[in-house]
Formats: C-alpha cells, structure tokens, sequence
C-alpha cells in the first residue's frame, strides 16, 4: 500500500508510484528475521517492504470519515449557537478547533486517502500531491494551535483574571484565530517539499530531515511542552484555592482542556515515536514493521478528530442540551413541509370541516 506524500496513509497500490510503473513486492530477508537490523547506510536493493495492513486502513478510514464529519457538523452548528449565546471565548476556540477537524478530515482523509489513493491509485500529477502536502500539514499545525490558544486563554482566566477580562472580548478572540488559522497556512507552505517515507529508497537528506523536526516540533513538542506548563500552573491554582479553604472547583471549560491536551499528547505521541525511528534507525521503504507501525501509528493520531464530541457531552451539560436541540430542529426528508409549517402553530383555528379535509 501507498500513502500521500505526507505520510498519514496507506492505499491499494502497493509498489505504485505516480509517474512510474508498478512495483513487485518481495520480502526482505533482514526484515522478518529477528536481530536482523541495519547497519550503515540505508541498503541500495529497489525492494519494496509488503503492507501486512491490508484493507484494514481502507475500512478505518472509510467509518471515520463517514461517523466522524457528520458528528463534527453537529457539533460545529451547536457550539456556533453557544458562542452567538453567551459570547464566551472558550466556544470560538473549541468552534475553530471543531472547523480544523473537518478540514483534516476532508482534505487527509477523503481527498487525500480515498480519493487520491483508494481510488485514483495515486495517478496524479506530482504538484498536485505536492500541493495537497500544504493543506493537510496546515489542518494539522491549525488545529494543534487552536488548542494551544484555548489552554493560554484557560490560564490567564484562571492565574490574571484581571487581564483576562481586559482581553477577551469576542472581536479579540476572532483575530487571534484568524492570526492562528493564517499562521498555519504559512507554516504548512514548506511541506511542499515533503518527501513520501513510503518511496524514499535512499537515505533522507538535510531537506526532508528539517522538514520533519518542524513537522515534529510544530504539531507536537512545541504545543506539547505549553500543555505542559499552562495546565500544571492551572492545576496548581486549583490546589492552592483548595489549601486556602475555596471550593478547587474545575470548570467546563477548564475540563474540557484538560481532557483536549491529554487526548492529543497520548493519540498523537505513537505517530512522532515512528517517524522519528524511521527517519533515523530503519526506512519504512525496507522494514515491513516500521511500515506496520506507522500505519498504526497514523490510524490512532487521526483519531483525535472525531472524540471531542463525546469529550464535550460527558462535561458539558449545555453542549448535551444543544445538541438535542440541533438534531430536533433538523428537518427530517421524509417529513411532509406542511406537517413541520403546522406544528409552529396557526394563529386562527380552522373549522373542522376544513381541517379534515386538509388531513386527506
């Protein structure tokens, strides 16, 4: 199988390479043997690692994709109506957190995995892909720093109050994300130049392996060292509020920062380990375990865009209650539009004659 150039996915095709002719799969003999590792430099044989995955990945994705956009549609259209409603910061962050998910889902999941790969066998001009490699690096480094905007604004609510107050007007709160969603599109223009771990039979050079520490510092160490910070000083607020006799108690908003950061660190954490040992002891090109690993790898870390919806309805009582709302008010096809016109409520009753004629 054949990922995107980025590196998230597997696809049928396995030895197919845009502009080039397929590829038979042998198995490397140092690669199923144990104790048989690499040693030197990156072997010359043009062989291609097997996909020991299967459709597996083609049927992850494919359920992801279709349970993980509509919940995140819903969810968008409920925190939209909780952010017009009390215009709290927390909502625009976790709304533009919610929009960045559907992004990563439309363009790494359908366009880039089912359609590129599953379906188009990877037989697509190479600056298309090149070009696909900006937005899906984008998606990524947008909603990782959504995330880091929430849990700065968290912090300062909880440890500068009063700056908190003074900063946190809607308006303020919409520049910063478009700032954020601008700078991540910036970042992402680089990865034009990602080189695919699948097909990279010669060992990286100086490009592809900085482009990899950005990749891994951008989405992963950077944001992860503030969670780290920015949450151990909320938790200690919370503590000391506690010695000094208050009520510790920990906000919805709080809550659901703490679950966001925990949930990215541990989903997100396989993918940064196997790429790193890929870039640097065995070549995915090679080594059907690095392969398998990254596949996994890849699979969990996608993962982080669909579970907020259930992280938001186990803290949030209001998101619950809006959501019910949402999926109340959403006309269903095959109701009449005359029955749902009727049910808002006539302002002049109808004599019966007419109202039993109007039912046949």
């Amino acid at each position: 199988m054949v990922s995107t150039p980025e590196g998230f996915f597997l696809a049928p095709g396995e030895g197919r390479i845009a502009g080039r002719p397929p590829v038979t799969l042998l198995t490397t003999p140092n690669a199923s043997v144990p104790g048989g590792e690499f040693a030197g430099p990156w072997p010359e044989i043009p062989e291609r690692s097997p996909c020991v995955a299967g459709v597996i990945p083609v049927i992850y994705y494919s359920v992801l994709l279709s349970l993980g956009l509509p919940v995140n549609l819903v969810t968008t259209v409920a925190l939209a109506r909780l952010a017009a409603r009390t215009r709290k910061p927390s909502y625009y962050y976790l709304l533009a957190l919610t929009a960045s998910d559907i992004i990563t889902q439309v363009v790494i999941v359908f366009v880039g995995f089912l359609l590129q790969g599953a379906v188009l066998a990877r037989q697509v001009p190479q600056a298309v892909v090149r070009t696909a490699n900006i937005l899906e690096l984008a998606a990524n480094h947008a909603s990782v720093w959504v995330a880091v905007l929430l849990t700065v604004d968290r912090y300062k609510a909880l440890c500068q109050p009063l700056s908190h107050r003074a900063t946190s007007s809607p308006g303020q709160t919409r520049r910063a994300i478009a700032v954020v969603l601008s700078a991540a599109l910036l970042t992402g223009v680089p990865f034009y130049w990602w080189l695919d771990v699948w097909s990279d039979t010669d060992p990286p050079g100086a490009l592809d392996e900085a482009l990899k520490w950005a990749h891994c510092l951008l989405v992963y160490f950077i944001p992860c060292g503030i969670f780290l910070v920015t949450n151990s000083a909320i938790i200690f607020r919370l503590r000391k509020r506690g010695w000094s006799g208050l009520r510790p108690a920990v906000g919805k908003s709080t809550a659901i920062l703490l679950g966001l950061t925990s949930l990215f660190t541990l989903l997100w954490a396989p993918r940064i380990v196997v790429m790193l040992y890929h870039l640097y002891v065995a070549p995915v090109h090679r080594d059907w375990r690095v392969h398998l690993a990254l596949d996994v790898a890849n699979m969990v870390a996608m993962l982080n865009t669909v579970v907020n919806f259930g992280l938001y309805c186990s803290v949030s009582k209001s998101f619950r209650a809006t959501v019910q709302q949402v999926i109340h008010s959403a006309p269903l096809p095959c109701t009449p539009r005359s029955r749902l016109d009727g049910t808002v409520g006539d302002p002049v009753l109808k004599p019966l004659g007419l109202l039993r004629e109007a039912e046949l």
